[in-house]
């Protein structure tokens, strides 16, 4: 590591904390990392938890591993191995040395550098990860080739996950979406006793007359009448294809969530290639997660073919897609069918990812397009999401609130 004139490198800093941590980060065989710092006591097991991951390719000729000898036999030299009750170990490991927040880090890392998708179906390791939105991606894309042995640990991680999620969104959810309702409820022509008098006046400043000293109400705004109609149709059609895991999770607890407030009628419909309606499992959001197949193509012509089937008052409803927007259909014909849907009074939103994972990948293309038709295309993370639906309800422009992805 190069380091400028005068200043210490790893090797020559005069605080022993700090040079701990170099060698750690650097890893490597004793002295060739520049540090001079010898390991001793939970030091020599963090970093053969670290090489165990990182250097996983080095082997016995130098990997970070090689110089743990025998108090960890489990990460000498080989890194994990194929082996579960050798990663079910290293798991634990990290769980004890390492904060939840980087352990999800190195179980991500894990599975990708790895490739310890097989080994996720080892009943043993399940149990001992750390289950995040990320995991459960993981399993549901493993579903269909998951042993009966293993379906009940995996559920049982991606309960736990999806009733974390609930808890942080649901309470959320329900106060924003019941208030864009009991607003979006105000009628424009009340009667004199349901007449909203301050937002009245508000609304018809611009119509001050100075000379009268009085305000000309030309819109009236009344209070909206309690009622146990439906408000609005929602219905989620979620892209399945492996890139959207993450946003497939966060989606299907949200529906769960809509499906939850007697005022809206909520739909939840998932795609690749094929469409599946998975509308009738709300209720229970992880058998959502484990009726979705994750990978393979996608097909958003077909499935918004499928949502127009759904559509009974248009003026009433919101489509939201979800979805990276590669599409491997008809491009001309979902364009035709999005404009059809908006002009006959449906409003649709495309979210080019429900997650917390930064800039998405998306086909800025497409999001272009849709943007010039009318249709805001935007990735949203879950904290947001409740005030974009409570905008979709009342109508609002929802550029105020996000700017648009799609340059």
């Amino acid at each position: 590591m190069a380091t400028s004139e005068g200043s210490p490198g790893p090797g020559r800093t005069g605080d022993p904390e700090r040079t701990r941590r170099w060698r750690l980060a650097l890893g490597g065989a004793p002295g060739s990392e520049g540090t001079g710092h010898a390991l001793a006591g939970d030091d020599l097991a963090v970093d053969a938890a670290l090489a165990a991951l990182y250097d996983a390719e080095s082997g016995a000729a130098g990997g970070r591993g090689a110089d743990v000898g025998e108090a960890i036999p489990a990460f000498r030299a080989a890194g994990l191995g194929a082996s579960a009750p050798r990663v079910a170990r290293w798991l634990g490991d990290i769980r004890r040395y390492f904060p939840a927040t980087v352990v999800q880090i190195m179980q991500a890392d894990a599975i990708e550098r790895l490739d310890l998708q097989r080994l996720l179906l080892e009943p043993e390791m399940l149990a001992a990860v750390e289950p995040d939105v990320h995991l459960v991606g993981t399993l549901v894309s493993l579903n269909r080739v998951m042993p009966d042995r293993s379906r009940a640990a995996a559920r049982e991680v991606v309960a736990r996950v999806v009733a974390d999620l609930q808890r942080r969104i649901a309470q959320r959810t329900r106060a924003a979406v019941a208030g864009a309702i009991n607003r979006a409820a105000r009628v424009a022509r009340p009667r004199q006793r349901d007449i909203d008098w301050n937002r009245t006046i508000r609304a018809n400043l611009r119509h001050y007359q100075p000379e009268h000293r009085t305000i000309v109400p030309e819109r009236l705004i009344g209070y909206g009448r309690h009622s146990s109609a439906l408000a609005r149709d929602v219905v989620l059609c979620v892209d399945q294809s492996g890139s959207m895991a993450a946003s497939v999770v966060y989606a299907s607890v949200f529906a769960a969530v809509l499906a939850s407030i007697r005022s809206l009628r909520t739909s939840l419909v998932a795609f690749d290639t094929a469409v599946a309606d998975l509308t009738d499992q709300l209720a229970d959001p992880v058998d959502v997660l484990f009726g979705i197949q994750l990978g393979g193509g996608t097909d958003i012509n077909r499935a918004i073919g499928y949502v127009q089937g759904l559509v009974s008052r248009p003026a009433d409803t919101i489509v939201v897609l979800i979805s990276d927007l590669y599409e491997g259909g008809h491009r001309d014909e979902l364009l035709h069918r999005i404009m059809t849907m908006i002009a006959s009074g449906v409003q649709v939103i495309c979210l080019l990812a429900l997650c917390d994972d930064g800039a998405p990948d998306y086909d800025r293309e497409h999001a272009a397009t849709l943007a010039a038709l009318g249709v805001p295309a935007f990735a949203c993370t879950p904290d947001r999401f409740p005030e974009i639906m409570a905008a979709a309800i009342e109508r609002r422009d929802l550029r105020s609130l996000v700017g648009l992805a799609s340059g």
